[in-house]
């Protein structure tokens, strides 16, 4: 099985999607997009909370690539912000245990 960072650098997403996403997760607040996002309730750690949003984010990515009209932007966005957040938080997370 690939580890969480490959997984999430090996995503293929349109251009434009992936700079949005990338410019949003600069302004990423961990408790309000994941509350949103995931439910109300404890917040999972980096890594749960990653596993979690890439298969939200792959049943999503899924309804674009089938044009299915319950498909919406913003949600994938919304996801892909929180994505990078995490990764960003995860890889921070990761680089202190090992110093």
């Amino acid at each position: 099985m690939q580890d969480l960072m490959t997984l999430i650098t090996s995503l293929r997403r349109p251009r434009l999607l992936a700079r949005a996403a990338k410019i949003g997760a600069q302004d990423y607040n961990r408790d309000r997009h994941l509350q949103r996002l995931l439910g109300y309730g404890s917040i999972p750690g980096p890594g749960a909370a990653l596993m979690r949003l890439l298969e939200l984010e792959r049943e999503v990515n899924a309804q674009r690539i089938e044009e299915d009209a319950a498909y919406s932007l913003v949600r994938h966005l919304d996801l892909l912000i929180a994505l990078n957040g995490e990764a960003q938080l995860y890889q921070t997370s990761r680089a202190a245990q090992f110093q």
